[in-house]
């Protein structure tokens, strides 16, 4: 889609528009380990989401979507209430941006996503992408951890999603061909050059036909057990526990798990379980790709969607039939389904040379369970770029 030509036609304007392109990020390992100040592993995608934008002197908001129907309308000098839609996004970034500084001018847009919406952190790109775009009009430059803190905000405070900062350190910090190794903790990272004894790679994005979306789902609550499992044990442990809201599995050593987790509920051992494993796996990962060892890699990419699914109990039945499916697939080192598992996306780190294969084996095998999704069932080979672009 050629979107500056969509917004002319829109906005019945000549003028050439500004653009703003964020990429979409898959996070092979550490999943769920964000919003706990966890480890998490990471790559932008040569897929994403573009604006293209002129500034409204009067503060006027009109934003059209490629991939949504209607308009969002609103006033840049107002407080926007939450209509519940895609038009959300816009406001939130408004939002948040507000709070620190003046905004004199609106935004006219064309927005369009080039992927189906399914757990490769489309909001967070969506939201960095209408944060620069207010930024580049109104004059507001932001170092790059700024621009995180200010689309982690407006998705966590306005949205109300207890996400943490990993969808939005990929798609900011992510290099070409480099493995991101963030510590959400105190958000140091490092980027990994691919190995050049590493054979060659892609990344397939298997869409299951089922849009992901994390309202109404037990994102939140999954969180929140979480939570309460590092709480609980530190208060068995007689460590200062403090507020529940500011209570996180990093704050507890695995020694205190380990003698403390029977007195817990299960559920809340099994999502401690996962963050601690997970963890584990994260630097095992880093360190099997700064040693160019794809297999081992991939192994540790199936035992994270293992433990997501069993530990961390989410993934939706087409997500955990897409993960069996692809266990079986010659030319797939390992794959796991995309973002928090409720509908969407698995991710697959692949052999290039064998994508014809490996995309007409996964059709295959997955229509056979779900025939009612060949329509909107699709696989996607990427590469990795870096991160979002002016």
């Amino acid at each position: 889609m050629n979107t500056a030509d969509e917004f002319k036609r829109k906005f019945n304007t000549s003028e050439t528009p500004l653009s703003v392109y964020c990429p979409y990020r898959i996070a092979p390992v550490g999943a769920h380990s964000d919003y706990q100040h966890g480890l998490i592993s990471g790559f932008a995608i040569d897929h994403g989401v573009e604006i293209v934008f002129l500034p409204s002197s009067n503060g006027e908001v009109k934003i059209y979507s490629g991939n949504f129907k209607g308009c969002a309308c609103f006033s840049a000098y107002e407080l926007p209430q939450r209509n519940y839609d895609w038009g959300d996004f816009a406001k939130a970034a408004f939002v948040s941006l507000k709070r620190k500084y003046r905004i004199d001018n609106g935004l006219f847009g064309y927005i369009y996503g080039s992927l189906p919406v399914g757990g490769l952190s489309s909001s967070a790109a969506v939201l960095i992408s209408y944060i620069c775009a207010i930024c580049k009009i109104n004059d507001i430059s932001l170092t790059k951890s700024e621009l995180i803190d200010f689309a982690l905000y407006a998705e966590h405070d306005y949205l109300e999603m207890n996400v943490g900062k990993m969808d939005q350190s990929c798609e900011v910090y992510s290099k070409k061909n480099h493995l991101l190794f963030l510590d959400t903790l105190d958000d140091s990272y490092k980027l990994i050059p691919t190995n050049p004894d590493m054979p060659d790679y892609e990344f397939a994005v298997v869409f299951s036909g089922r849009e992901r979306k994390l309202a109404n789902t037990a994102f939140n609550s999954r969180v929140d057990e979480a939570k309460a499992a590092s709480f609980a044990l530190r208060a068995f442990a007689g460590i200062p526990y403090g507020s529940f809201k500011d209570s996180y599995m990093r704050d507890v050593p695995k020694e205190v798990f380990d003698e403390y987790k029977d007195k817990i509920p299960p559920a809340w051992r099994r999502r401690a379980e996962h963050f601690y494993s997970e963890f584990s796996r994260v630097q095992r990962g880093a360190k099997a790709w700064e040693q160019g060892n794809i297999e081992e890699f991939g192994k540790i990419m199936f035992e994270s969607g293992y433990s997501s699914i069993y530990n961390w109990e989410t993934g939706s039945k087409e997500l955990q039939t897409l993960y069996e499916i692809m266990l079986k697939c010659s030319g797939i080192y390992g794959g796991r389904f995309s973002g928090a598992g409720f509908n969407g996306s698995s991710i697959a780190l692949v052999n290039p040379q064998k994508k014809e294969e490996i995309s007409a084996f996964l059709r295959e095998e997955y229509l056979k369970v779900y025939p009612q999704y060949k329509d909107d069932f699709s696989v996607h080979f990427c590469k990795t770029p870096d991160g979002v672009r002016v």
